[in-house]
């Protein structure tokens, strides 16, 4: 029912799901709705190395859809659009990641079918903030079995908590820099100093950990 509602009431989508990855980023757990096996049989022929958007979202560790990675011509020529997407009727699609320990150790999709309006800013702030969501989770899971530190944003300045909401909000740098009147460089820098005082390695962690504590 939650997937239900967000692929309709929030994306639109044609079809949605999430996945986990083993170590190499191969599929070890899946739950997909609104694609035939064929699809899944397909893409994994491919290889996830053919999907721009794939690429795109491990190598920077950010949501994206299929026009920030290729303009509509040029994904229209891709190995993925014109054997896997075509074929079953999907025209857009948009993919974020799920993280653990600093590491992409997932994913989640939306993809729309033919017809159907690209996606857009606000999609990619919502889906931001999903797999935020859906990351803290799942650090929360993990850090179950560790000691939370004591009140840990106690370590933290007035900036830093502020930083630190805006990211459980889903906000990249940029947006957070442009909120608090900051450079981009500025919150990354700051990002890092918080890292090392929670002796975490990455946003969701980071939430997950202010959260606990």
């Amino acid at each position: 029912m939650y997937w239900t509602q967000l692929k309709t009431a929030i994306f639109g989508a044609k079809s949605w799901g999430i996945a986990l990855f083993d170590e190499n980023h191969q599929l070890a757990t899946l739950n997909l709705q609104g694609l035939s096996e064929t699809f899944i049989d397909r893409y994994s022929e491919i290889g996830w190395e053919a999907d721009p958007m794939m690429c795109c979202m491990i190598e920077r560790h950010i949501p994206t859809h299929n026009l920030l990675v290729n303009s509509p011509l040029a994904w229209k020529q891709t190995s993925v659009y014109q054997h896997v997407w075509s074929p079953y009727g999907f025209e857009h699609g948009m993919i974020a990641p799920l993280l653990g320990k600093g590491e992409i150790i997932g994913k989640i999709h939306f993809l729309r079918g033919k017809g159907m309006p690209c996606f857009g800013e606000e999609d990619l702030r919502s889906v931001s903030a999903l797999s935020t969501h859906l990351s803290v989770c799942l650090a929360t899971l993990r850090l179950q079995f560790s000691p939370p530190i004591a009140d840990a944003s106690a370590c933290l300045t007035n900036r830093e908590l502020q930083i630190a909401d805006l990211v459980a909000k889903g906000l990249n740098n940029t947006e957070i820099g442009l909120k608090l009147g900051i450079s981009h460089n500025g919150v990354k820098q700051a990002l890092k100093r918080m890292f090392l005082k929670l002796n975490v390695s990455a946003r969701a962690q980071m939430v997950a950990k202010l959260r606990e504590g």
